[in-house]
């Protein structure tokens, strides 16, 4: 009877192992995934969330704008931020966010600008 029990024992923590083992694998497979993908849209974006503490994703969602039009950006800024000023009754904090949200946009934007000067000054073979 005790041999039994060791044996369901035995092969119950080969299953669970094994399982661990390749969720483990699964998990480092999408980590490394996902660091290749920041990885393509460059350290100097990376940097700028890092430094911001906003996404590029994040500060786009609080302006409302899908692409990187400075002209866009610009517009729903200052509307945000005139709608959320205390004085209007609006929120301290959400200004904040739009004020953060807006120099990480106008940080993409320079880091844009000067990926794309780098390229034009690139020797074409």
């Amino acid at each position: 009877m005790a041999k039994y029990l060791a044996q369901i024992i035995v092969m119950g923590v080969q299953v669970v192992g094994r399982a661990f083992a390749r969720a483990l694998r699964q998990e480092f497979a999408a980590s490394r995934a996902a660091a290749d993908a920041r990885g393509r849209a460059g350290h100097q974006s990376a940097a700028a969330s890092n430094l911001s503490g906003l996404s590029l994703q994040e500060a786009q969602q609080i302006l409302n704008v899908s692409k990187l039009s400075p002209e866009e950006i610009q517009k729903n800024y200052e509307h945000l931020f005139k709608v959320n000023d205390k004085s209007v009754g609006g929120s301290f904090y959400l200004q904040s966010k739009v004020v953060r949200a807006w120099e990480r946009l106008q940080e993409e934007l320079r880091i844009q600008a000067q990926e794309d000067r780098e390229k034009e000054q690139m020797p074409k073979t």
